[in-house]
């Protein structure tokens, strides 16, 4: 099993942070991933994957832990690291 944390940080308030990671979840329902929110935290878990979403005031970090089915299904950790990071920086941004 593989793990990874991206964190990326923004200047928004902790709302509207939580608002354009709504964008982002877009990724997550490629891997029929959808995130279960409670406030500004939430978990999500897959075929092959889990993790969670955490909103702060500078920063949101996303934790992801890939499991045997995800390296059977051909899913390179270190690529969607850096989808992930490439995704949440555009949503933050835009």
């Amino acid at each position: 099993m593989s793990s990874f944390k991206v964190t990326e940080p923004h200047s928004l308030s902790p709302e509207d942070a939580r608002l354009r990671v709504g964008a982002f979840e877009d990724l997550l329902k490629k891997y029929k991933v959808k995130p279960k929110w409670k406030g500004n935290d939430a978990v999500f878990k897959g075929p092959g994957v889990s993790g969670d979403i955490k909103v702060g005031a500078k920063s949101v970090d996303v934790s992801v832990k890939l499991g045997m089915l995800a390296k059977a299904a051909g899913i390179d950790g270190k690529r969607l690291e850096g989808t992930i990071r490439r995704r949440l920086r555009e949503a933050l941004d835009s």
